[in-house]
């Protein structure tokens, strides 16, 4: 950077003079209240965001995510639903075709599969059938995923079901700056946005930049989190912090583990995932939904047809098993933990 300064009246040119920027100030948060301050930004910007679903208003949602809005924002714009999730969503489609940008809650993971026909089948293509000309901005909130003890339908990784859909974003946050900063994105998007919040994340804290201008390239863009040399950990949602543990105790026995969150599970963000493997030779999925057929597999066939050539070891894969969830007690040995990742590092490592 050049600056021309007065000198004994003079005017003296100098480049090698650094300004130091100030930090961003972060406000510390759990994720649930990053959620929630998101929320309430985008409906002070924008009168036509609304929100939806069930105890949302004066109860302030189950997991209390959406606090204190309807005190400040009131009837119409955060609303209680009747408990019919087809209809949450149907009233939302119907609302973003009037111009309005709503931001629905399904209360529970489990609960989306009544709302799935309208998803599918009219929030995902009704932009496409009309060429463009008629958007549905619509976010729809998912709660998703286990690590929190509930009962039957209540710890469901259903995100592969909807990231097969063509028409929809399908994103999942895995700190509290992230959920800040993705969530603002998925309600200035033009396309409808499956926004997949990690349960178990909802308590852990985490600095957010709450002045930081909304950043649309977020919802298109995987991010390293931790370099590394040996083999990529592809996460995303709530293994995000599994792999960047894995990586901590990898880093005790000398490896080195690269941790990319893929932040949008679709669309997927090739690029980002074939610099870190040709570089690394070696790649580890790793998510909470079952292995079999999951997001996981995309990725491990992408990266085969980019990478083929770098790659030193197939692409593994560590998931839940191909059952229901099981019940609470049980749940910790179904999820992926750190030693099952482990175990993969070192086996893709034996190759």
């Amino acid at each position: 950077m050049t600056l021309t300064t007065e000198r004994h009246g003079a005017t003296v040119e100098r480049s090698d003079l650094t300004i130091e920027r100030p930090a961003p100030a972060l406000t510390t948060l759990p994720m649930a209240k990053a959620i929630n301050e998101a929320l309430r930004r985008v409906l002070v910007e924008d009168e036509r965001v609304l929100v939806m679903g069930e105890d949302v208003g004066r109860l302030g949602g189950v997991f209390r995510v959406t606090d204190g809005l309807h005190a400040q924002f009131g009837d119409h714009r955060v609303m209680d639903t009747p408990l019919a999730e087809s209809g949450i969503v149907g009233t939302a489609i119907g609302l973003a075709m009037r111009g309005y940008r709503p931001v629905v809650e399904i209360q529970f993971d489990g609960f989306v599969f009544p709302a799935f026909d309208q998803i599918t089948t009219q929030l995902a293509k009704m932009r496409y059938r009309s060429a463009g000309r008629l958007g549905l901005p619509v976010v729809v909130r998912v709660p998703y995923g286990g690590g929190i003890g509930a009962i039957e339908h209540h710890s469901e990784s259903p995100e592969v079901l909807f990231a097969h859909t063509a028409g929809l974003r399908v994103v999942s946050p895995s700190t509290p700056a992230q959920a800040y900063q993705m969530l603002r994105a998925a309600v200035a998007c033009p396309d409808p946005v499956l926004y997949f919040e990690p349960k178990s994340r909802y308590w852990a804290k985490g600095g957010v930049d709450l002045d930081a201008p909304a950043d649309p390239s977020i919802l298109d863009t995987a991010r390293v989190v931790r370099s590394g040399t040996d083999v990529t950990v592809v996460a995303y949602g709530p293994t995000v912090a599994t792999a960047l543990a894995a990586a901590d105790a990898a880093a005790d026995a000398g490896r080195s583990l690269e941790v990319v969150d893929l932040r949008t599970v679709s669309p997927l963000d090739v690029e980002t995932l074939a610099r870190s493997v040709r570089r690394t030779g070696r790649c580890v999925v790793v998510h909470e939904a079952p292995v079999l057929y999951g997001a996981g597999a995309e990725v491990a066939a992408r990266v085969t047809e980019e990478c083929f050539y770098s790659l030193q070891a197939p692409v593994l894969r560590v998931g839940g098993y191909h059952t229901p969830y099981p019940v609470a007690v049980l749940e910790h040995d179904w999820l992926p933990s750190v030693d099952r990742l482990l175990d993969a590092v070192e086996t893709t490592m034996g190759f």
